[in-house]
């Protein structure tokens, strides 16, 4: 194959191969050392938070509205039981996540609501028989991952969460199983062509649906459809030149992809409710089996994913929670900590649950830390001053403002460039169909 046409096709790889090696990296993470307040814990068992996510989160556009609980599932070894406590019509959604980034399922207030719950998790082709009343989630892959998110309104609703969060259980319907875990790649694999390496193993040991599978034959001449010892051991220096160079490629397609239309009008915040999406084979229970909410092109949904990849890793689908992000202000000039903004909204957002706008650092897309430790601000945050009318204005700053009022409404941000991103939970119709219009920041 000529260097350019594989080059092309290494960049093709990189994009879609990016989620699946992010998001099994992430797995890796969790089970390794944990994530910010979440300890490290086993397959199959969860980790708590006890608090709400933090400066020291390093996880892309963590959310700090919600307390985290999350697990990684190794279903090799059999199915497993999930077991759900009421929460007593308080917000919470189990979000099931594949291999391959894919929502699969979704367990909660709007799923299935809030009562107590039972749920058995099955590996692919499982053909056993539940117990009566309890529902079957089949994972599309053996390594899955739940992430678990409860509201909580401050530290003095941690003791609420924390005491749902031990009663949420995940046991082996049968004990005993042998576990196979995630294959591991060969450390002599030079760190170029690591990231090939990760995709190649786990391609093979968690299969995508067969659409996919057969576009993956393409990849053949990269090596990633070798099996055995890995084809990226002492690989020629000029092969070795050509793939490097095409996964740079693939990456700089996506980061372009992340970046709003030129012809957005200044300050337009971006909205995409078709983010999470590009699930087109699995969807099980709480998801919304219905092609508004599918890509129709699979060759597009390989990009989108690598985009929510990169920009919102393991982010759920608008019905569930709507995400609108911003990198410019009304005038069109980036957001940065070297000015101050306002940002009024005459009508909150529409939610049935509640909504919060959170700040970020460019391009780490990291929670910034701050002086107030306030890293979101919502319809829960306490003490907002609203204006006479009823709106409210937020002070977007590096520095605490002098004024009192606008100090109560103070959303910090970094010295540099910053991304917010504003959630609504259970967004209400005039959000999914695109009628409520999010206010621009503006400039003092």
């Amino acid at each position: 194959m000529p260097d350019a046409a594989l080059e092309a096709l290494a960049a093709d790889a990189y994009v879609y191969g990016c989620p699946m090696v992010s998001g099994l990296a992430m797995v890796e993470a969790f089970l390794e050392r944990g994530m910010g307040s979440i300890p490290a814990a086993d397959f199959n068992r969860f980790g708590h938070s006890v608090q709400l996510a933090g400066a020291d989160a390093e996880f892309v556009s963590v959310n700090n509205d919600t307390v985290y609980s999350t697990a990684q599932l190794d279903l090799s070894g059999g199915p497993l039981v999930l077991h759900v406590p009421d929460t007593e019509g308080a917000y919470y959604v189990l979000q099931f996540v594949d291999a391959w980034t894919n929502d699969f399922a979704y367990i909660g207030r709007r799923a299935t609501g809030t009562a107590e719950q039972t749920w058995l998790i099955v590996p692919p082709h499982w053909h056993g028989t539940p117990a009566p009343g309890v529902g079957v989630i089949e994972s599309p892959t053996v390594v899955a991952s739940i992430v678990g998110r409860n509201a909580c309104d401050g530290p003095s609703d941690l003791p609420r969460v924390l005491a749902i969060q031990q009663r949420l259980t995940l046991t082996p319907l049968e004990p005993g199983g042998v576990y196979a875990g995630l294959p591991q790649p060969d450390e002599a694999v030079p760190e170029e062509l690591r990231f090939l390496e990760q995709l190649r193993l786990w391609m093979a040991a968690f299969p995508p649906a067969a659409p996919d599978v057969e576009y993956q034959q393409r990849f053949a001449p990269l090596g990633l459809l070798d099996t055995g010892p890995s084809p990226y051991l002492a690989a020629a220096p000029e092969w070795t030149a050509t793939l490097v160079k095409g996964l740079e490629a693939g990456r700089q397609r996506v980061e372009e992809a992340t970046r709003p239309p030129e012809n957005q009008p200044a300050g337009e915040w971006s909205a995409n409710l078709h983010l999470f999406d590009y699930n087109l084979d699995h969807l099980g229970p709480g998801t919304l089996d219905d092609s508004e909410w599918r890509i129709a092109d699979r060759r597009a949904a390989y990009l989108t994913r690598a985009v929510a990849a990169r920009t919102g890793l393991w982010g759920n689908h608008a019905y569930e929670a709507a995400y609108a992000t911003t990198f410019d202000d009304a005038e069109g000039g980036k957001l940065t900590g070297a000015r101050s903004y306002t940002l009024r909204f005459d009508t909150p957002p529409p939610v049935d649950a509640f909504w919060s706008i959170t700040m970020y650092a460019v391009p780490d897309y990291f929670l910034v830390a701050n002086p107030i430790d306030r890293y979101s601000v919502g319809d829960r945050t306490p003490g907002l001053v609203h204006g006479a009318d009823g709106s409210l204005t937020l002070v977007l700053q590096h520095e605490l403002p002098s004024d009192p009022a606008e100090a109560a409404n103070w959303l910090p941000t970094p010295e540099g460039e910053f991304r917010p991103v504003l959630r609504m939970y259970q967004p209400g119709a005039a959000v999914l169909d695109g009628s409520y219009r999010l206010p621009r920041i503006r400039p003092r």
